[in-house]
C-alpha cells in the first residue's frame, strides 16, 4: 500500500503544478480552457484517491491525528506533496 501511496502522491503533486503553472495560464491568458478541464479532471481523481490513501496510511503507519493533518494539508500546497514522501514515507 505504501508505494500505491507514494505513486499517488507523486502524480497528485505533478497534476496540481501542471494546473496551477500550465493549464491556468493557457485558460485564462489564451482563451484555451480544454487543458484545464482534462488536467483538473484527473487532478480531482488523484486528489480524492490521496486522501483515501492518506487515512488508510493512518492506520497501517501508526501515525497520529496532527501528522495525517500535515498529510492532507500537503496535498493543497504547492510542491507538498513531494516534501511529505521525503517526510513521512520514507
Amino acid at each position: 500500500m505504501l508505494k500505491a501511496f507514494k505513486i499517488i502522491s507523486y502524480l497528485e503533486g505533478i497534476s496540481f503544478l501542471l494546473i496551477l503553472f500550465v493549464t491556468m495560464p493557457l485558460k485564462y491568458l489564451f482563451d484555451s480552457p480544454q487543458p484545464n478541464q482534462v488536467i483538473g479532471m484527473a487532478h480531482g481523481l488523484l486528489f480524492l484517491l490521496y486522501v483515501v490513501f492518506a487515512i488508510m496510511m493512518k492506520e497501517e503507519r501508526k501515525w497520529n491525528g496532527k501528522t495525517l493533518f500535515i498529510v492532507l494539508i500537503c496535498s493543497i500546497i504547492p510542491f507538498g506533496t513531494f516534501w511529505m514522501d521525503k517526510k513521512y514515507l520514507k
